[in-house]
């Protein structure tokens, strides 16, 4: 093909795709409200303009390669589908928002039953911010509980059986409605199936009878993901729920070290940790120690990290050696942490009180259980004041980064998006040698009302009999609150004390 005619096909092509694009545009406009409004018919709250979004937030550019038109018609028009939908998700109805599952290519390093680890990616074309998220799902700690886990849980044992794709939810969802600043990332999802609190580095033994790999699997992970676009990016952040929030607290260094050693020293990598932040104490009613459930953090820990091999960070084994147990405490690890962590957790976290023996039945809690709550609201609290980036709202719960409702709950009239994107600005702010944090942004965000559910933005809580949804008060004369004596130790009037407890004063 001559000169001129090249050049005459190349106008014609770039004359197309503007018009493509342009119509794409203006139809994702109107489906993108279409379909919010079909989603939810209910007024919802306002969706933040475009000066609210911090510098890292925008979308970066997204190029297209002319030099393929000519003799690859159809990757030249993937090129402009990928760029209409980075630059405006919604601009289809029938778009694939699910992450897709990878095996990992190290095939030595596996879940606990030799199948292959793996995870789920959506990419988003032209964003520089990257989100890996490691799921939760306690641990097992020797041999015994490890078959019961196995044949009772499988799905976090084995890969054999994981689904091809899966749906987002929360900071993973790509909806903007859902996720206001996080939704354009690119996602992955790490499943947990390694029961070690993502520690472990131990191959199968006959012995053992399973392999405990969790900090090999976030290492792997990594370093196939700088393969598909993680070594361009800007921003990675290590999230996780539960026993994956205790992995972030383990891990987040570690892979900030890796992808320095590997060059990639211009990725700031940053930690979230969701109801990993456990504490060590002492349980209401001692037991023995047979099984997560009912063994106390610290024995279970002190067992599984012998039989993980577990691995936590080398500054944190440094303060503790010979004690490396305690690495896997948030107060006790977070200090020896250099990437930045952002915490969050419920005061009254529903796995804690779990492993300490308070098992919420139908009954209602005697006076010394119910002290014992309000007491470990009051140690989280001590545990997290030094914590500069946090939320924690006085909620009987567990877990939030990956619910449907997390935009719902706030402390001090701030939500948790909020509270996540006015730490980015922070960070942004800060390596721009600009020390203050934005004004009216606040990052350290933690309930001083002393009651489970004090907090009127909690998740709903329901009668574990007869599923119906309590009140605040309802829940708490149903915990055992005695709300004549709670008065007369305050001082105050039974009525106004209700009063106040029904607005989360």
């Amino acid at each position: 093909m001559n000169s001129d005619r090249l050049r005459q096909r190349m106008r014609t092509v770039k004359l197309f795709y503007s018009v493509l694009l342009l119509a794409l545009l203006q139809s994702g406009a109107l489906e993108g409200r279409k379909s919010r409004g079909g989603r939810n018919p209910q007024p919802r709250r306002a969706q933040p303009s475009p000066t609210y979004r911090g510098r890292g937030d925008t979308t970066e550019s997204f190029s297209l390669d002319f030099t393929a038109v000519e003799e690859n018609i159809d990757n030249f028009m993937t090129q402009v589908k990928n760029l209409a939908q980075s630059l405006y998700p919604c601009s289809a109805q029938n778009l694939d928002y699910d992450m897709k599952l990878h095996f990992l290519e190290n095939t030595s390093v596996t879940c606990n039953d030799g199948s292959p680890a793996g995870y789920y990616m959506k990419e988003s074309k032209g964003s520089k911010r990257w989100l890996v998220f490691l799921e939760g799902g306690w641990y097992c700690f020797n041999r015994v509980n490890c078959d019961t886990r196995f044949e009772t849980m499988r799905r976090l044992m084995s890969s054999t059986k994981w689904p091809l794709s899966k749906t987002g939810t929360g900071i993973l969802s790509p909806l903007p409605e859902e996720n206001p600043h996080w939704w354009n990332a690119n996602m992955v999802f790490i499943p947990y199936c390694s029961s070690d609190a993502w520690s472990g580095a131990a191959a199968r033994t006959d012995q053992s009878g399973y392999a405990f790999m969790g900090s090999l699997i976030v290492k792997e992970v990594v370093k196939e993901l700088l393969v598909k676009g993680l070594g361009n990016a800007k921003v990675l952040l290590l999230a996780g729920s539960s026993a994956g929030g205790t992995g972030v607290l383990l891990n987040v260094d570690r892979v900030a070290e890796q992808l320095e050693e590997l060059g990639h020293t211009g990725i700031q990598v940053r930690g979230l940790s969701d109801s990993g932040w456990f504490l060590d104490n002492k349980q209401y009613r001692c037991t023995d120690c047979l099984d997560t459930i009912s063994c106390a953090p610290t024995d279970a820990i002190k067992r599984g990290i012998k039989y993980w091999n577990g691995v936590v960070p080398d500054r944190c084994k440094q303060a503790h050696l010979g004690e490396e147990w305690n690495c896997f405490f948030g107060y006790r690890v977070y200090p020896t942490i250099k990437s930045p962590v952002f915490v969050v957790q419920w005061l009254f976290d529903e796995a804690q009180l779990t492993v300490d023996n308070i098992h919420l039945t139908g009954q209602p809690l005697q006076e010394g259980q119910w002290r014992y709550i309000q007491n470990l609201g009051s140690e989280l609290r001590n545990t997290l004041k030094d914590v500069p980036a946090m939320f924690a709202p006085a909620c009987l719960s567990h877990e939030v980064i990956t619910r449907s409702y997390w935009m719902d709950i706030q402390v001090k009239g701030t939500s948790l998006p909020r509270a996540l994107h006015c730490w980015d600005r922070s960070l942004n702010d800060n390596s721009r040698n600009n020390k203050t944090a934005p004004k009216g942004c606040p990052v350290h965000l933690i309930d001083s009302c002393p009651w489970p559910h004090c907090n009127p933005t909690c998740p709903t809580v329901r009668d574990q009999f007869t599923g119906q949804e309590m009140n605040v008060v309802q829940f708490l004369m149903h915990m055992g609150f005695d709300v004549q004596k709670m008065a007369q130790q305050q001082g105050m009037d039974p009525g106004k004390l209700l009063g106040m407890l029904s607005s989360g004063s």
